[in-house]
Order: C-alpha cells, then structure tokens, then sequence
C-alpha cells in the first residue's frame, strides 16, 4: 500500500501538471485575444474614417467638428459628440496595444497580454475561448512555468510536495 507521503507527492504532482495544462493556454489566449483585437480596430478605424470625410466635406477637421457638435442646441448631437470621442479613445487604445503586440517578441507578447488589454476583448475572448495544443515555445515555456509554479507554492504552503524537491541519492530517490 502507498504511503501518505507517496499519494502526497503524486497529488502535488498532479496539481501542478494541471495548473501547467492551464498556463500552456496563455499564448492562445493572446492569440485569440488579437485576433478580436484585429477586427475591433477594423471596424473602429471605419467608423473614425468615416467621421473624419464627413468633417472634411465640410471644411472641418475632428477637433472643429467634435467641437462644433459639442456647442450645438440639439442634446441628440451633444451626445453624438461624447460617444464619437469615446469611439476615437478607445480607436487610440486599441491601435496602442496593438503596435505593443506587434513589437514585442513571443514571450513579451504574453506580458503585453497581461498589461495592455481592453476590458471588453478580454471577456469577449473568455466567452468564447477555445483552448489549444500548445505546439509554440511560448507555450511549452508557459506550461513549465505553471508546473514549476505551482510545485513551489505547494512547497511553501504546507510542505505537501517536499518530497518532489529532495536530491537523489544512489542513483534512486529517497523517500522516507
């Protein structure tokens, strides 16, 4: 019959090989992440370049309009202008992130992931998040991280994977 401390260190290791299953999906995510971050900037840069002709037919650039909109006596066109500068906000936002993608290598682009997202894209993505072989190195850098991870919180909160971590010695590990 296995010892506690058998069943201890195998349960450790396999939490900690689920919570690396779980940090392999980090690089899918961003990438399904971006790609949502590439059709929202596609449809923003049309409605902000379709507000910008229409400025421009009438001797106007988007500050004057905004402007113009702003002091105008019909709260209709008030309001249009509070929701036009929040459509070109977050249009800059969104174009931010992705350059900040765009320049970041493999593993910076999980960082960015992490620093630079819009509230929005991200629940979109988790709606519909399908998780994925990780076949990059990003991934499999990822899941060993989370494996790693998650043995080293295990070993700090309550010593349950100790066992993992001692040397072997003769060649076989030593349990004791």
């Amino acid at each position: 019959m296995a010892s506690f401390k058998t069943v201890r260190r195998t349960g450790a290791i396999a939490v900690a090989g689920a919570v690396g299953i779980v940090f392999s999906q980090a690089p899918e995510f961003g990438q399904q992440y971006r790609q949502r971050l590439g059709g929202a900037l596609a449809e923003l840069k049309t409605v902000v370049a379709d507000f910008d002709a229409d400025a421009k037919r009438n001797d106007l650039d988007r500050k004057q309009a905004l402007d113009q909109m702003r002091i105008s006596s019909d709260l209709f066109i008030q309001d249009r202008a509070a929701s036009m500068e929040r459509t070109i906000h977050r249009y800059d936002d969104l174009s931010a992130q992705d350059q900040a993608y765009r320049t970041s290598g493999p593993f910076g682009r999980v960082a960015t992931i992490a620093t630079h997202y819009d509230p929005a894209l991200v629940d979109g993505t988790l709606d519909d998040f399908e998780p994925a072989v990780p076949v990059t190195i990003e991934g499999f850098v990822a899941a060993g991280a989370g494996f790693f991870l998650a043995l080293i919180a295990m070993a700090l909160g309550g010593r349950a994977c100790s066992g993992v971590f001692r040397r072997v010695r003769g060649g076989r590990p030593r349990y004791s």
